[in-house]
């Protein structure tokens, strides 16, 4: 008799346990999203095999170190419990911006560069401000200023795109390092690498968790939350300002549709990879591992030969079902075993 209630023991233990290892790797918001990739990616080359040829892989990459380098500094802001919409037109900003400092004001491409991206962050800080000091809700300042950019997009270049760009620019863009890969992945990965690593291991990054977190308690502690909030909205202008002068050294040209619907992209990658809109949780991997499975679905559909027309409907409910998921996951493992998911202190967040 012994042994027969032994075994049962022994058996709902090793359940627990099993459960308990469960619990713990879908609470890393990493895992759901990056199988998520791996089943769509498994999908599309089962449908249409080409989807992994070596141009494919080449072109999702590429689109994703334009867009990734946004996301880094749109997932920064998020965890601080913000977010901003005017990162497409701001890209497209500064890159035309940059484009007539070369070519009407003939200045020096390095200083022309810099000119683009004091654009971005100027923009950024005045969101920043805007939204910090005025209290102006960020959804209402960013999209406003969406529209402003998008309007000063064309009196700069009247709507023509601005060209012929020095010979250097064009070799930037063209340029090949990993893969068939040039400058901007290779910027788009140092960036992700640093940022993940500030983000994880720094004061700066738990100060910026804190404030998205519950802004009361970081200002009690003695942290700027004011500050925080500031840098960050400057630091995603000033990264959406690089992204968009990338595009322009690959198009040899500024055109005015650069960084158009950016926006939505951007937001719907990271929120699919975790980072929460409440501010306080998420991941610098997760937010852009979110981008990438964006990309791949969006470049499966064109692959399979699905109307181009369906791929917002598919990225609004790819982001509609992770978001779903992750307050179904939330509930089921990670409140089920007694802790708390760090979302939850956002609440405060609201005025």
């Amino acid at each position: 008799m012994e042994r027969t209630v032994g075994r049962p023991a022994t058996a709902e233990t090793s359940g627990r346990a099993m459960r308990d290892r469960l619990t713990r790797l879908v609470a890393v918001g990493e895992v759901g999203v990056l199988l998520a990739l791996v089943v769509i990616v498994a999908f599309f080359f089962v449908l249409e095999p080409a989807f992994l040829s070596e141009r494919n892989i080449r072109a999702i990459l590429r689109v994703v170190s334009f867009v990734g380098i946004i996301a880094i500094g749109q997932t920064l802001l998020l965890v601080c419990g913000e977010f901003d919409l005017s990162v497409g037109a701001v890209a497209g900003l500064s890159a035309v911006v940059s484009a007539k400092l070369m070519t009407a004001l003939a200045l020096p491409v390095p200083i022309a560069l810099l000119g683009g991206v004091a654009v971005g962050g100027l923009v950024g800080l005045v969101n920043g401000l805007a939204v910090v000091r005025l209290r102006i809700p960020a959804f209402i300042q960013t999209l406003g200023m969406l529209f402003i950019g998008q309007g000063l997009i064309q009196v700069v270049t009247n709507g023509y795109p601005v060209y012929p760009l020095p010979k250097v620019i064009g070799e930037i863009g063209m340029a090949g390092f990993v893969f068939g890969l040039g400058w901007s992945f290779v910027f788009f990965v140092v960036a992700a690498i640093s940022a993940d690593f500030v983000l994880r291991r720094t004061v700066l990054g738990r100060n910026m968790y804190a404030t998205g977190g519950n802004p009361e308690v970081a200002r009690l502690v003695g942290i700027d939350t004011a500050r925080m909030k500031i840098g960050a909205f400057v630091t995603v202008g000033m990264l959406a300002a690089v992204a968009g002068m990338f595009v322009m050294a690959d198009l040899s040209s500024g055109t005015t549709s650069i960084g158009s619907g950016w926006e939505l992209t951007v937001i719907a990658g990271v929120v699919v990879g975790g980072v929460s809109l409440f501010g306080g949780a998420g991941t610098m991997a997760g937010g852009l591992i979110g981008i990438l499975l964006l990309q791949v679905v969006t470049s499966g559909l064109v692959v399979i030969g699905v109307n181009a027309n369906w791929q917002q409907i598919a990225v609004g409910l790819i982001m509609v079902i992770a978001v779903g998921l992750d307050v179904l996951r939330r509930r089921t493992f990670i409140a089920g075993s007694g802790s708390e998911p760090p979302a939850e202190p956002a609440s405060p967040a609201k005025p």
